[in-house]
C-alpha cells in the first residue's frame, strides 16, 4: 500500500469556509510532504476561483442551499442533491482518498455522505457554536468532529468531538511589531484611536448604515476609521469619506494583518472565522450578529463570547441607533478595553490548522 496521503476537502461558499480549508490543506502538506489534496466545491461559488488561485485542484458539484426567501427555488433541490451525491461518488472513485474532510458550505454534505457510503474515513470541521442541520445529521455517521466551542456534546456524539479551534490566516500574529508600519500603510495618526469595521468579505448592510449614521460622532471624538464596506456600499462610503478625513473606506481589505495591527477596537459580524481571527488578534470588539444566516448561528457565536466577557454584542435591529454610542463608550473606557482584550485573547487557539491536519492524518491510517 502506498504511503502517499490523499485527502479530499469539501465545502466553501464564503471566505469563512474557503480560507480555513486552505489552511488545513497547507498544514497537512507541511506535516506530510507529498500529500495530494483535491477540493470539491459548488459550481458558481467563490471556491471555484479562490482554491485554484491558492494552487489546488478543485472539482465542482451542481448544488445549492435551501432558499428561505424564495421557496420556488427549492423545487429542484432534491434532484440537485441526488445528482451531487452521484457526482461526488464518481470524484471519490477517481481520486481514491484516504480521508474526506467537510468544512461547511453547500458541497460539504453530498461529498461527506458519498464518502460515508463508500466507507472512507470522514471528518467534519464544525466552525460554529451551533451546527447546521446537515452537520447534525452527518455527525452521527462521520468518524471525527473538530470543533471550536465547548458544549458541542449537545449536538454531536461526545466520543467523536475534538477541540481544535478554527484555522485562520497565519499572518495575524505578532501584530504589535507591525503597528507603526500598519498606521503608515493606512495613512493614520498614532495619537488617535482607530476603529476597524469589517462586515465579512461581502460587506454587511446594517453595519455600513450604522457607521454612516455615526460618522459625525466619530469626527467629533477624533476617532479614525478603517472601513471595509463590501462592493455594494463602497461608492457611497467613498463619497462619505471625502467629508471625513479620518475615514479610510475599502470594498475589500487584502492586508488584514495591517488592519488588525493598526486598530484599537473592531466592529464585526460574528461569523466563526471572524471571531477566531479576533481572538488571535486580541482586539476589543463590538459584534453585530447577522440575523440572515442558518440557525441564527452568528448570534449564538457572539453570545458565547459575551458570556465570557470577551465581547460586546448589539442586536442587528438596534445597531443603527446604538452602535455609534457603544463605540464612543468603548473608546473612552481604557479599563473595559483592557478587560475585553485579555478575555478574548484567552480563548484563542493559535495552531488550529495543525491540530485538524494531525487528526486527518491519524484518521487516514497512514
Amino acid at each position: 500500500m502506498s504511503q502517499q496521503l490523499k485527502i479530499i476537502i469539501s465545502g466553501g461558499g464564503t471566505g469563512g469556509h474557503i480560507f480555513p480549508a486552505i489552511a488545513i490543506a497547507r498544514a497537512a502538506e507541511e506535516m506530510r510532504p507529498g500529500t495530494e489534496i483535491l477540493f470539491v466545491g459548488a459550481i458558481g461559488r467563490m471556491e471555484m476561483e479562490k482554491v485554484p488561485a491558492a494552487g489546488y485542484k478543485i472539482e465542482g458539484l451542481e448544488i445549492q442551499g435551501f432558499s428561505r426567501s424564495n421557496m420556488m427555488k427549492n423545487i429542484f433541490l432534491p434532484l440537485k442533491i441526488l445528482k451531487s451525491i452521484s457526482r461526488a461518488k464518481e470524484i471519490i472513485s477517481g481520486f481514491n482518498p484516504d480521508a474526506i474532510v467537510g468544512v461547511g458550505g453547500y458541497a460539504s454534505g453530498p461529498t461527506l455522505w458519498a464518502g460515508i457510503r463508500k466507507h472512507i474515513p470522514t471528518l467534519i470541521q464544525e466552525q460554529n457554536s451551533y451546527p447546521g442541520i446537515t452537520n447534525k445529521i452527518l455527525g452521527k455517521r462521520v468518524n471525527k468532529i473538530c470543533v471550536a466551542y465547548s458544549g458541542m456534546e449537545k449536538y454531536f456524539p461526545c466520543g467523536k468531538i475534538i477541540m481544535t479551534g478554527n484555522p485562520v490566516r497565519q499572518d495575524i500574529t505578532g501584530l504589535e511589531a507591525k503597528r507603526n508600519e500598519a498606521l503608515e500603510y493606512f495613512k493614520l495618526k498614532s495619537d488617535s484611536q482607530v476603529l476597524l469595521v469589517i462586515g465579512g468579505s461581502l460587506g454587511a448592510r446594517t453595519i455600513n448604515h450604522s457607521i454612516k449614521n455615526a460618522l459625525p460622532l466619530f469626527a467629533e471624538k477624533n476617532i479614525q476609521v478603517i472601513w471595509q464596506t463590501g462592493k455594494s456600499f463602497y461608492g457611497e462610503a467613498t463619497e462619505l469619506a471625502k467629508n471625513h478625513p479620518n475615514v479610510r473606506a475599502y470594498d475589500f481589505i487584502s492586508k488584514m494583518d495591517y488592519a488588525y495591527a493598526a486598530s484599537n477596537m473592531v466592529v464585526s459580524r460574528a461569523g466563526a472565522i471572524s471571531l477566531a481571527e479576533l481572538c488571535i488578534a486580541g482586539k476589543p470588539c463590538i459584534l453585530v450578529p447577522s440575523p440572515n444566516v442558518a440557525e441564527d448561528h452568528q448570534t449564538k457565536n457572539a453570545v458565547s463570547l459575551a458570556e465570557k466577557n470577551a465581547a460586546i454584542v448589539i442586536k442587528d435591529d438596534l445597531a443603527v441607533q446604538q452602535l455609534g454610542e457603544e463605540v464612543i463608550k468603548l473608546t473612552s473606557d481604557k479599563d473595559l478595553q483592557a478587560s475585553l482584550r485579555k478575555n478574548i485573547k484567552a480563548i484563542a487557539i493559535t495552531d488550529s490548522a495543525q491540530r485538524i491536519a494531525k487528526e486527518i492524518i491519524e484518521l487516514s491510517g497512514k
